[in-house]
């Protein structure tokens, strides 16, 4: 069984900061690319940023030079830093990761069940 449980959504006043965490664990062989998607209220889910293993990110184009990915490969846990926030940045976060999986054999993408970010004065 592997679960991906993340943490560090809340509200934040807009030009405010937010850390979201998300750790990986079970029967875990290797994790690969791991990345951030969100949803709005009546939209699609969409692309925040994605970070493979080796370290090469991906944003975009609305939260490039505001938000940064990063990982820590020994914890099976990618960050996603939420700096300048605005009101459109409010939605429901997902963590996203592609796991390779011991016992049984197999891989997959994996989601997180979601932490709400809500940006507002």
């Amino acid at each position: 069984q592997v679960q991906l449980v993340e943490s560090g959504g809340g509200l934040v006043q807009p030009g405010g900061s937010l850390r979201l965490s998300c750790a990986a664990s079970g029967s875990i062989f290797s994790v690969n690319i791991m990345g951030w998607y969100r949803q709005a209220p009546g939209k699609q889910r969409e692309l925040v940023a994605v970070i493979t293993s080796g370290g090469s990110t991906h944003y975009a184009d609305s939260v490039k030079g505001r938000f940064t990915i990063s990982r820590d490969n020994a914890k099976n846990t990618v960050y996603l830093q939420m700096n300048s926030l605005k009101p459109e940045d409010t939605a429901v976060y997902y963590c996203n990761a592609y796991i390779v999986v011991v016992t049984p054999r197999s891989e997959k993408f994996y989601w997180g069940q979601g932490t709400q970010v809500t940006v507002s004065s």
